[in-house]
């Protein structure tokens, strides 16, 4: 099954029947042949096909809530990022169609570690979705570790942890988490959406979301605009959301 068969059909003026139930185990079986690096986009795809009775929408078509949690050494430097990304409904009730579970509902950790596996394999050709800076040069990041998928209230949280390659010791470190394509809209959650973590009583954090008006206009662009967008573009770099930590 084509993803991009399936947003044509999703797209198509005054398509607002739902296939039967049989269309729709189908099409979430196919999607494990989706390319691992395009899972997010192939999950979303179909599920705008076949769970929604409405005119297609633009960008975005995921929505991600995030706490975050820079976490030190005890020499004082930074190590990585923790995170833990929540899904939205649909996506999480999506993406956990026809996996075997004891209890009908509820998920195991060990039920949904190949998921995991899946979403940040799928991840490593967008760097995660996270860059970071200290002192103006850019962090890099190794392979995940910790990662493992919950499931909860009918919501898949992902939570993994990114090392830097080398420890940060840096008076100023910036964290940003963005999807560049905007295909992928993660916000800070409302309460404690970030921290440190074994950081020196002198470093200060701050968080900065993007701005809620900015939002709201480019939302009305129309899905056309962003099928147009020119390879490697950075479109979604307005709407980072970013951690600031300053250490005297």
């Amino acid at each position: 099954m084509d993803p991009k068969e399936l947003h044509r059909t999703f797209a198509r003026p005054g398509n607002a029947s739902i296939p039967p139930q049989s269309v729709l185990w189908s099409a979430a079986a196919t999607l494990w042949d989706c390319p691992m690096i395009r899972i997010f986009r192939c999950l979303a795809l179909a599920a705008l096909t076949f769970l929604v009775a409405a005119p297609a929408k633009a960008h975005p078509h995921v929505w991600v809530t995030m706490k975050s949690e820079v976490v030190y050494n005890a020499d004082g430097t930074a190590t990585g990022v923790r995170h833990a990304w929540t899904f939205d409904d649909m996506f999480s009730v999506f993406a956990t169609q026809g996996l075997e579970a004891k209890e009908k509902g509820k998920f195991t950790r060990e039920e949904l570690a190949p998921l995991a596996q899946v979403n940040i394999e799928s991840m490593k050709e967008y760097d995660y979705f996270t860059s970071a800076h200290a002192g103006g040069d850019q962090v890099g990041f190794t392979t995940p570790t910790d990662y493992w998928l919950e499931f909860k209230d009918g919501l898949l949280t992902l939570h993994f942890t990114l090392p830097f390659e080398k420890p940060v010791k840096a008076k100023d470190l910036q964290v940003e988490m963005y999807d560049p394509t905007w295909f992928v809209d993660f916000s800070f959650a409302e309460k404690d959406p970030a921290q440190l973590v074994g950081a020196p009583a002198s470093c200060k954090l701050a968080v900065a979301r993007p701005g809620e008006a900015q939002t709201q206009t480019q939302a009305r662009l129309g899905e056309s605009f962003f099928q147009n967008l020119a390879p490697g573009s950075n479109y979604g770099a307005q709407f980072s959301n970013k951690i600031s930590v300053t250490c005297p």
